[in-house]
């Protein structure tokens, strides 16, 4: 898992080179740009040491004592330096959002799940109802999901992740505001395809949204719960498919509830349009929420 292994340097825990800069936001949304020296530490310590020692095995042993200083060592496992940084990126973040009233939605899958299909479908029915959306697209290499989106009312920027399998909270605050521009209601993360690496790494994000796709089975919420159990709703997708896979509604659904047995779920169908109407419902009660939180 990500939190214990730190992935790798392009995702993982945000390593601090000669010239690296980090972005945090404050209440009022306001960037400060911290700057790290150079990250690596240098301890002078000899370790080419002579001693001339003449020891006389007579009856008496004529020692010199050596007094050397102790120094304490303090063990931080990995993973919590990794999600402390990230967490303190996350929260600046959050910070931002709030400031501009804007719902924020973390969208985590596997591959294939439907997350590009259904915001495609999202964005549009969005634009038509004049919402002004934002897309933060995370995969390892290309545009492809992103230039999918484009031109469909929304501003979407990618984020290449390279080998990391997640999006990690100062890669997106890297990209703020420009990805966000003024007057956005309603920003979607698109998260790389993964059910376990992204569930670990806050984003500042309002909720996660998981998709589960009928293809993959009905034990993934007992195979991956970390991802289930974080969710504030499930997205049962590619529901054109059940019948002919004879996938199993009921044991599904007892599989989430073993996981979260509070979670919402939706059952969508972009081919058929169905759950859409329920979906866009959904992100509208968001972004009404977050108005009224705006105004206290």
């Amino acid at each position: 898992m990500c939190k214990n292994c730190g992935c790798s340097p392009s995702g993982g825990l945000p390593h601090h080179h000669d010239g690296h800069e980090h972005v945090h936001y404050d209440e009022d949304g306001q960037p400060h740009t911290h700057h790290h020296g150079d990250g690596h530490h240098h301890h002078g310590h000899d370790h080419d040491h002579h001693h001339d020692h003449d020891h006389h095995h007579d009856h008496d042993h004529h020692h010199h004592d050596h007094h050397h200083e102790r120094k304490e060592t303090v063990v931080v496992p990995m993973e919590t330096a990794i999600l402390a940084a990230n967490d303190a990126a996350a929260e600046s973040n959050r910070a931002y959002f709030r400031a501009n009233g804007i719902a924020v939605l973390n969208l985590i899958s596997s591959p294939g799940s439907g997350k590009t299909s259904l915001l495609e479908q999202t964005l549009e029915r969005l634009r038509q109802d004049g919402v002004k959306t934002a897309v933060i697209v995370g995969d390892q290499y290309g545009e492809l999901d992103a230039e999918r989106m484009r031109n469909r009312g929304a501003t979407v920027t990618q984020i290449q992740t390279l080998d990391s399998c997640h999006l990690n909270a100062d890669q997106v605050a890297r990209i703020l505001p420009a990805a966000v521009p003024p007057g956005t209601e309603l920003l979607i993360i698109e998260n790389v395809g993964n059910l376990v690496c992204p569930t670990a790494f806050d984003l500042g994000e309002d909720h996660k949204v998981a998709l589960l796709s009928t293809p993959e089975g009905e034990e993934k919420p007992v195979k991956y719960p970390g991802l289930f159990a974080a969710a504030d709703i499930v997205l049962l997708t590619k529901m054109d498919l059940a019948e002919i896979l004879g996938w199993n509604r009921e044991l599904c659904q007892k599989n989430l509830s073993l996981a979260n047995r509070s979670v919402r779920t939706i059952d969508v169908s972009v081919r058929n349009g169905l759950g859409l109407d329920d979906w866009i419902k959904y992100l509208k009660n968001l972004i009404a929420s977050k108005k009224v939180e705006n105004k206290k």
